[in-house]
């Protein structure tokens, strides 16, 4: 089981750096981007990307993550690695709660009532739509990529401990 442990270690913490990745995307430059140009541009772009990203590569990670986590955390503890076990459970249950589940909750929902909008729009409605939705938007993709990569951080951790536990067996 050892070796299973080994794998799904790397492999989580692989998900958990990914879906940071994904979300710190999104707050240092696609956002920003689309501030930057005609807000009913933006809109009808945001429309599509939050089309597009329904998708296996994009799923794999987002859904992944947590269990991937929390599997680990249960080989760990099967192994009586209670350390080990702590550590990526709550990485788990931080990305669970901080990022997949606020995703649901918040932005799923936000990016749903924007597909509504119909285009074209008149200017100064595009800005008024576009102003509300990405100063929340953006606030809710920074809290969750925070606690995404604190989530990572932690399973970092965990891959060092189970490498001191590793090179003490050695």
């Amino acid at each position: 089981m050892k070796p299973l442990l080994k794998t799904t270690a790397f492999t989580s913490t692989l998900l958990s750096a990914a879906i940071f990745g994904f979300f710190y995307a999104w707050v240092s430059s696609t956002m920003w981007g689309l501030d930057q140009i005609d807000p009913e541009t933006a809109i009808a772009a945001m429309q599509g990307m939050n089309a597009s990203v329904r998708n296996a590569v994009f799923g794999l990670i987002f859904f992944g993550t947590a269990p991937a986590l929390l599997i680990t955390s249960g080989i760990a503890a099967a192994l009586m690695l209670k350390k080990l076990a702590i550590i990526f459970a709550v990485s788990g249950m931080i990305y669970l709660f901080g990022g997949a589940v606020l995703t649901f909750t918040i932005n799923v929902p936000m990016n749903e009532q924007l597909a509504l909008v119909k285009l074209p729009l008149a200017s100064e409605e595009a800005l008024k739509i576009w102003q509300d939705y990405s100063s929340e938007w953006q606030f809710w993709n920074q809290t969750r990529t925070v606690f995404s990569g604190l989530a990572c951080l932690i399973a970092f951790y965990g891959l060092y401990v189970l490498g001191q536990i590793n090179a003490r067996k050695a």
